[in-house]
């Protein structure tokens, strides 16, 4: 296996190990491997039907979980291929960093949260964690994926430095990571990458879908820093050209500006703090990779945005709570004949209450709506 030279701010191709000891590929770095595991999972596969923001039944060009996790992956390759990063880890985290979301989006996580508020709540990432280590069901001799410890830090680092372990020790359990993953240290620049590469394709595409929907409109946007001249510069195009195609050039080039702003600053930010190895890294004041305060206002106020006028603008509002009462009147159902639905030995309460919170976020959309249907 042929190894290109990293730089030194770059997590090793040598990895640290996992869990369970498995012969090195001589094809792979372990971060390919992690990679394909990721890519051949259950859970990977089932995010094609689980709502981005449009409920997975609505149309079939609105983004679902799986076309947002290979933009991600797309912009983060891009970013780690500039600073000679280690872009199979990249990958691997952006593939990855999605997976333990519920059916219907962020409502779903909502309804899963209040029904297991006695039992530690439920946390999106988190459960991604429990599924690469717990119930992915594909090996002999281990549960899960068995993913090298750089993946594991990097998704469990998704929103930067662990201070608080409450939630982990809680839905988890107490040290389950056997103290191999410091969780006070900053993530590598490769998670980092793919936690704002996750936020640039949040907000680019959440803007396509939200102007396909005809939830707002270009004039709506005209007043955001960045996003207002890019608009107007394609003026001239709207008499020439679809209004999809126009539209599809404005969210190119606003993806363009972002991921240029975040090298020129990443690049300034490197120089200030002085990081000169991996271990600077992993001692930096977090975040090395950013936004410039221009486009991190313009990052906000998209956000906010969006929020108004598309989370929670009334369609969207009406099939996401659709998705709670579902999700909700599901729990109860199975908490009520668990042997009718889940195999598992059940022993505990709280084990009981678990297994039903891991069964109902591994349901796409649909199956969750037909399901719910037939429990009727």
């Amino acid at each position: 296996m042929q190894k290109n030279k990293l730089s030194v701010l770059s997590v090793s191709f040598d990895s640290k190990g996992r869990f369970f000891l498995e012969p090195k590929s001589k094809l792979r770095t372990p971060y390919q491997r992690d990679r394909d595991r990721i890519i051949h999972s259950t859970a990977f596969r089932r995010l094609k039907h689980k709502t981005q923001v449009f409920v997975n039944t609505t149309g079939d060009h609105y983004r679902t979980r799986i076309t947002h996790s290979l933009e991600v992956s797309q912009i983060a390759r891009t970013l780690a291929k500039f600073f000679n990063l280690n872009e199979d880890l990249c990958e691997t985290l952006s593939l990855a960093h999605d997976l333990g979301h519920t059916p219907f989006g962020h409502a779903g996580e909502q309804a899963l949260n209040d029904c297991m508020i006695k039992y530690g709540g439920f946390d999106h990432n988190i459960q991604t964690i429990r599924i690469v280590t717990l119930l992915e069901n594909k090996y002999y001799n281990f549960k899960g994926l068995n993913l090298s410890f750089e993946t594991l830090d990097g998704l469990i680092k998704h929103n930067g430095p662990v201070v608080n372990l409450n939630k982990f020790n809680n839905i988890l359990g107490k040290n389950f990571f056997k103290n191999k993953i410091n969780f006070i240290n900053s993530p590598s620049l490769e998670a980092q990458i793919a936690s704002i590469s996750d936020d640039i394709a949040y907000n680019s595409h959440d803007l396509e879908d939200g102007l396909k929907a005809k939830l707002f409109n270009l004039n709506d946007l005209y007043h955001f820093p960045v996003l207002g001249k890019i608009i107007k510069k394609h003026k001239e195009n709207y008499k020439k050209f679809s209004t999809d195609l126009v539209l599809r050039q404005i969210i190119r080039e606003i993806i363009n500006e972002m991921v240029k702003d975040i090298i020129l600053n990443t690049t300034k930010n490197i120089k200030k703090n002085k990081i000169r190895n991996i271990k600077d890294v992993y001692k930096s004041k977090y975040p090395l990779v950013s936004f410039s305060p221009t486009m991190n206002f313009f990052d906000k106020s998209i956000k906010k945005f969006l929020k108004e006028k598309m989370y929670y603008n009334k369609i969207v509002l009406k099939r996401t709570n659709y998705g709670k009462l579902i999700i909700k009147k599901l729990f109860f159902k199975i908490k009520k004949n668990p042997k009718k639905y889940i195999s598992s030995k059940i022993t505990h309460k709280a084990v009981l209450d678990r297994t039903i919170c891991d069964f109902i976020a591994g349901m796409t959309d649909r199956f969750a709506i037909n399901l719910y249907n037939k429990s009727k």
